[in-house]
């Protein structure tokens, strides 16, 4: 939209580079807040997601690992007592 009237298209111009340079200066500000977030997070010592899930598959695992040998054992075990039970001729030689 033109006018005629010099004031206002000034007024106008100077808006628009205003609304400009601001839109400018938050993207600024975004960039240096990102920035100040990255590096106080990497200086926190945090864990990325990737890796916490791959040690708490390897967890799971370890605990499904875990229980069957526990399982073995326990049948083991009971395979002993029995075989210790079945041959008591043998013991008191």
């Amino acid at each position: 939209m033109q006018t005629d009237n010099r004031i206002l298209d000034d007024l106008s111009r100077a808006a628009t580079g205003a609304l400009s340079a601001f839109g400018a200066l938050r993207q600024e500000i975004d960039a240096q807040a990102r920035l100040v977030l990255e590096r106080w997070l990497q200086s926190q010592n945090l864990v990325a997601r990737d890796e916490f899930e791959a040690v708490k598959e390897m967890a799971a695992n370890a605990r499904l690992e875990n229980e069957r040998l526990a399982s073995q054992i326990e049948a083991l075990s009971a395979e002993l007592n029995r075989l210790k039970a079945a041959s008591p001729a043998d013991t008191a030689s």
